[in-house]
């Protein structure tokens, strides 16, 4: 075990700087110029701008930008913003935590309610109550992020008043209900999609049919022995989409005025502050990576026959 974990943290890392050196280039070729924004609309002396670009090493190659901001990275420096001067590890600090208790709001409902009916359709396969879930699915699939959150804010925040239409700087727990489920819906119709499918699989394996035979308790069939092996698919799907819950905050935190991480890409990309984008980025590449990495442990913890060299 620890062998293959030494070597998946060795993969981790052309991975990691791939990832990142990618995201790095895309913003180094987006159009215009992040100095010569600051003066906006007013005359600034060329030579006055060059030095700032000097002082900022954004007159550099590509290629030595880029070994900089690793190097800086290193040393716990996440570059500074353009506009503000404020170091970007402080905007993050401030962002990160927010999108982070929305994410796992958002990843506790998907977990928990999308595996719940996803069990209840999959015992009882091909009957109403599967075929309402695939109704429902399709649905939760079907309608984009953004018209999910006004329609639910419209419900909830302005018809019933049961909760703010906005989110307050302080991002309180039940303020980030409502916003988790618009951020998890998406995730809930696959997980609940496969766990259905795994569940009504396993139920026709010839170990179900065994333990059945057995005389084992109902409860002991299908939470051991079930369970076990039909959540492994499941639990591939969701290592990845803790990660893709926080990337993919940008457009529920804009509709819920969410000061996270999502909010922060936004304003960034706005005023083309590349420090600060590919700031964010490297952190949840590394989430990327690290739930990956626990994913595939798990395998060995769901299913015994699973042994890593």
């Amino acid at each position: 075990m620890g062998r293959y974990v030494a070597r998946r943290l060795l993969q981790m890392i052309p991975v990691f700087i791939g990832s990142t050196l990618l995201v790095f280039a895309m913003m180094y070729a987006l159009p215009g110029d992040p100095v010569r924004a600051l003066a906006g609309e007013q005359t600034v002396d060329p030579a006055q701008i060059a030095q700032m670009k000097k002082d900022l090493g954004l007159d550099l190659p590509l290629w030595h930008q880029y070994l900089n901001y690793l190097g800086n990275l290193f040393q716990g420096d996440f570059g500074t913003q353009i506009a503000s001067g404020r170091p970007v590890a402080d905007i993050i600090s401030d962002a990160f935590p927010i999108t982070i208790r929305l994410a796992l709001f958002a990843f506790t409902f998907t977990v928990l309610v999308g595996i719940s009916i996803g069990i209840f359709a999959g015992l009882k396969a091909d009957t109403l109550r599967d075929r309402g879930l695939l109704v429902l699915t399709l649905v939760l699939i079907s309608i984009p992020s953004f018209v999910l959150g006004y329609l639910l804010q419209y419900f909830f925040a302005f018809q019933l008043g049961w909760v703010d239409p906005n989110v307050s700087t302080e991002a309180a727990p039940g303020e980030l209900l409502l916003p988790a489920v618009v951020l998890g819906s998406l995730s809930l119709a696959y997980v609940a999609r496969l766990t259905r499918t795994s569940v009504a699989e396993n139920l026709r394996a010839d170990y179900m049919r065994t333990a059945v035979a057995k005389g084992l308790p109902r409860r002991r069939v299908i939470g051991v022995h079930l369970m076990r092996n039909s959540l492994i698919p499941v639990v591939t799907f969701l290592g990845t989409d803790l990660g893709a819950l926080l990337g993919g905050a940008v457009v529920t935190e804009g509709i819920f005025n969410v000061q996270g991480v999502g909010y922060a890409v936004f304003e960034a990309l706005r005023h083309r502050e590349g420090a600060t984008v590919v700031g964010i980025v490297t952190l949840i590449v590394v989430v990327y990576l690290v739930a990956s990495l626990i994913v595939d442990l798990l395998y060995a913890v769901l299913d015994p026959r699973i042994r890593y060299a």
